[in-house]
């Protein structure tokens, strides 16, 4: 018995069309922003070579002298990130729920709530934590509000969005029953958005052990410090052992906290 293939499905020639367009713009985006960049590539391919003779052989020789330091600093930024996915973990809960439609029947107060997650949102945390190192003097303080504070933005639209999402034929049926507010939120609301509330803190808290990773550049604490020491002082046998370190804790995280969040959600 011969399997019998449906007949493919003839293209018209717009769309054939309209698919070469999209890509002769998109190779002229391509050709127009490396010719616009100023970049003299002879010297850059001269100079990577260079590099990689004289840097990458001591990268992969790191100091093991220097793992002590190596693992304080890296502690400091696990503290760092810690306390910043946490503070943006509980800030970001009412800014959630004031970005949600179906929990805030105004869409004023709604798109204010929008407005302010988007407007933290566009802050980097490398500006962020310039300006806390300037503003509480340079120290893991600093890294930790600015940790803090870049987090909130992106987690309180993810919170929001879970609220939007919610099956509110649960809650309209407490209410028809006579349930009051706080009874909706506690036996309700709350039971329904905690294990993805959960799961995006812990995933967010991943992303703030690498942006904690770099903040010390700017002066608000942990390795990124030792990492700006030893570029300075072209260490590249302790900047090896530095990488290592930061590979294997974020590979580290990264693994527990996927499995976290498969047993929450």
């Amino acid at each position: 018995m011969s399997l019998v293939l449906p007949p493919k499905e003839k293209r018209s020639p717009f769309s054939i069309i309209k698919k070469w367009i999209f890509l002769a713009v998109l190779l002229v985006i391509y050709i127009w922003t490396f010719v616009s960049i100023d970049v003299d590539w002879v010297r850059a391919y001269e100079r990577m070579i260079s590099n990689f003779h004289r840097v990458i052989p001591k990268l992969f020789s790191p100091d093991w002298s220097s793992i002590g330091k190596v693992g304080e600093a890296m502690v400091e930024t696990l503290y760092i990130a810690f306390a910043g996915s946490l503070m943006a973990a509980i800030i970001a809960v009412p800014l959630g729920f004031l970005a949600a439609q179906n929990m805030v029947k105004s869409n004023v107060v709604t798109t204010i709530g929008k407005w302010i997650l988007s407007g933290i949102r566009a802050f980097p945390d490398l500006i962020l934590a310039i300006m806390f190192v300037v503003a509480v003097g340079p120290n893991p303080f600093a890294g930790v509000l600015a940790i803090a504070i870049g987090s909130t933005g992106m987690l309180g639209k993810l919170y929001s969005e879970v609220l939007e999402s919610m099956d509110m034929k649960f809650i309209e049926a407490m209410e028809a029953s006579g349930a009051n507010k706080i009874q909706i939120l506690f036996h309700g609301i709350i039971p329904q958005i905690i294990p993805e509330f959960l799961s995006y803190a812990i995933f967010r808290f991943e992303i703030d052990v690498r942006a904690s990773t770099i903040l010390g550049i700017v002066g608000a604490g942990g390795i990124g410090t030792m990492i700006q020491f030893a570029q300075m002082n072209r260490n590249w046998e302790q900047m090896g052992m530095i990488l290592l370190v930061i590979i294997v804790v974020v590979t580290l995280i990264d693994f527990l906290s996927a499995s976290i969040r498969k047993r929450i959600v």
